[in-house]
């Protein structure tokens, strides 16, 4: 049998309640910017990338939208993990989203809140929420 090769993450889909707000969110977060616009049945995607298109979000806002807010409780989505060099990287995200209007909490419950850095066996974790309270987090990796 073939030996298959590893995938890599190309894109992360999510549907948003505000399609502007969102894309002007995580364009300042994480210096992604407008590719193209996607029109689909009953909606819109708006595609985002870095420059070297390594880091891609699809936005998408559907006409049927009831506007509530994400839960990780329901089936779907429960989170996405973003993994960086060091633990230093994660004391400057929580800086850098604090500046995006991130602010930090006891725990990331609420919409634009984030969590203090927790350090586990396996690498320290910083849990943040966007603007539609889909949970997002950054890992570094433990130093062995």
């Amino acid at each position: 049998m073939p030996t298959v090769t590893q995938p890599r993450l190309h894109h992360l889909a999510i549907t948003v309640t505000d399609l502007d707000a969102s894309v002007r969110w995580y364009e300042s977060v994480f210096d992604v910017h407008h590719l193209m616009d996607e029109p689909h049945p009953g909606g819109v995607g708006r595609i985002l990338a870095d420059a070297d298109m390594q880091l891609m979000f699809a936005l998408h806002q559907h006409d049927t939208n009831d506007g509530g807010l994400f839960a990780e409780t329901t089936t779907g989505l429960d989170h996405a993990g973003f993994v960086v060099p060091t633990r230093d990287d994660l004391e400057t995200w929580q800086q850098h989203l604090e500046a995006n209007g991130v602010v930090r909490s006891d725990t990331a419950d609420k919409p634009l809140t984030q969590s203090p850095i927790n350090d586990r066996p396996y690498g320290s974790v910083l849990v943040f929420r966007d603007p539609d309270n889909i949970q997002l987090e950054f890992l570094a990796p433990a130093v062995h």
